[in-house]
């Protein structure tokens, strides 16, 4: 194995991934046959200025960087040979927010993230004008906020992109985007594969008051489908990516995606009547549907999978955030005591402790609102505990109402999918840092969802393998296979992971929790008005 991984990097046949997460950037490299066979990592936090979440274009490129340094230090290690080319490249980041260029390149203000809620008047003329969801992370929300507010740089955009798009353009010169990420900007057409002609009408309608100098078509990067030609790593690029000046240029680069599109990869859920939940810092489902919504709902969001096909999301801005912040008051208390820490014993074994309380938490609830919670309507958030005196406080109902807290929003969004809309699914796979603990998270979510989650053993390897997954069909893709017979049968051949099916007595406890939690949800408005 070690023997093959080498030459397969010497030669330049691996096939590299990276991922900007809200909190990690990460590098995976893959062989042939689809396997990892190196990582490199950064962690890195997002900062509040001027009250908006942002990472600063320097912290994006020393992300990328110190990422691909400590992936290319980790070979060297492992395999005594240096990274001079590759097969392909695939970059795929948070999804959606605003980063607005210049004709220079010049970013006009600070990338304004996902986690951002400021444009909630924009997003709901939007979704009024279009007739159809406009969330408030979205491109397109934040642009026409920008020109709400009459901030003076919107009349300097040459072009709107997000953190994948910007990437790529840096590393190719190229101006385009996978188009579930683009799916973000600006709803798409199904049918045509591209952006919604009617709604870049509606909005250039809305805003030719302004007399802006550009038109809003002119402005988004080009929309491609996974496995189109979207450029190739230029010399400059290269030096972006591989500051010791050892890589190559011209290694094709997939079309960019956002981490949603390669959740869905790294799942192998991009088929019609498939789904996955990405758990995490945030969290997010993402239920490939056969047909559109009978109307559009608040609580869903609408994009496609990387080959184009209409996917209902429910995305959540909080999900694990809170949960770790609690395990880690155990560890100090552990530390305190003079008793050593291994971390995954510890959330081991308050997980599996949880697994043990009552089906409905003993009437605790949590709301683990970091930020605001669009689902939800919090346009701010709090981290809230919430009991009575007559609730059943202990250890195990303690851990579990954090572990139903994490996922309660996205449960609130589901059941609008599978009660109202009777949205069918032949598979859920599950994903991220909430299912590192064998069996917990998944039993929870199960729960949550009246559905069978399953789990792959690759779910581990996260968003990074996923686009290196992308970024292989782009060249090894010799026999001109869909995106989903591609995954089936090159990438999974066949392995749809563990399944765990909820008891019908957990089923009704998160029901009966579910309906406290959103009764509760004046409390956690009152946290957000009182405590500043």
């Amino acid at each position: 194995m070690i023997m093959d991984a080498k030459e397969t990097i010497r030669q330049g046949k691996a096939v590299l991934g990276i991922e900007l997460g809200s909190t990690r950037i990460k590098a995976v490299l893959i062989d042939e046959d689809n396997r990892p066979i190196a990582q490199g990592s950064h962690e890195w936090e997002n900062q509040l200025a001027d009250n908006l979440w942002t990472y600063s274009i320097d912290a994006i490129w020393f992300g990328v960087q110190d990422c691909y340094r400590d992936l290319r230090a980790n070979v060297v290690e492992e395999y005594g040979v240096e990274i001079e080319t590759l097969s392909a490249i695939g970059v795929s980041a948070m999804m959606h927010g605003y980063m607005p260029f210049d004709k220079n390149g010049r970013i006009l203000v600070p990338f304004r993230t996902w986690r951002n809620t400021n444009t909630g008047v924009a997003a709901a003329e939007l979704s009024e004008l279009f007739n159809y969801n406009i969330p408030l992370r979205w491109s397109i929300s934040h642009l026409y906020q920008a020109i709400l507010n009459k901030e003076e740089h919107v009349g300097e955009i040459d072009f709107l992109t997000t953190l994948a798009g910007y990437i790529h353009w840096q590393l190719t010169g190229e101006r385009v985007l996978g188009i579930g990420d683009a799916s973000g900007m600006l709803p798409v057409d199904p049918e045509t594969k591209n952006y919604s002609s009617r709604m870049i009408k509606q909005f250039d309608e809305l805003v030719a008051p302004y007399s802006y100098p550009w038109k809003l078509e002119d402005i988004l990067p080009k929309c491609l489908l996974a496995g189109e030609n979207a450029g190739v790593l230029t010399e400059e690029g290269a030096r972006h990516l591989d500051i010791s000046g050892n890589l190559k240029s011209g290694v094709p680069v997939c079309p960019p995606e956002g981490d949603a599109g390669t959740g869905m990869v790294a799942t192998n859920a991009v088929k019609q009547r498939t789904g996955n939940v990405s758990a995490g810092t945030s969290s997010f489902s993402m239920i490939v549907v056969e047909k559109e919504l009978s109307k559009p709902y608040e609580m869903i969001d609408m994009v496609t999978t990387p080959d184009g096909s209409l996917v209902a999301m429910v995305h959540c801005n909080n999900c694990t955030s809170d949960l770790n912040a609690w395990v880690g008051i155990f560890r100090e208390f552990q530390e305190m005591m003079g008793m050593p820490v291994d971390m995954n014993e510890l959330y081991g074994k308050l997980y599996n402790h949880a697994l043990s309380g009552d089906a409905d938490c003993g009437g605790l609830l949590s709301y683990n609102y970091f930020s605001g919670e669009p689902v939800t309507g919090l346009s701010e958030g709090r981290p809230l505990f919430v009991r009575s005196v007559t609730d059943r406080f202990n250890l195990a109902n303690f851990m579990r109402s954090h572990l139903f807290g994490a996922v309660s929003v996205l449960k609130i969004g589901n059941d609008i999918l599978f009660n109202d809309e009777k949205i069918k699914v032949d598979r859920i796979t599950g994903h991220g840092g909430l299912f590192k603990t064998k069996g917990v998270g998944q039993r929870v979510l199960a729960a949550a969802l009246n559905s069978p989650i399953s789990v792959m053993e690759t779910a581990g390897e996260g968003g990074a393998w996923g686009m290196a997954l992308l970024a292989g069909y782009l060249v090894n893709n010799a026999d001109d296979r869909t995106l989903s017979d591609y995954l089936d049968t090159v990438v999974f051949g066949g392995n749809v992971g563990n399944s765990i099916s909820p008891t019908a007595e957990e089923v009704e406890g998160f029901n009966r929790y579910i309906k406290s939690y959103i009764a509760c949800l004046p409390v956690e408005q009152s946290a957000v008005d009182c405590k500043k």
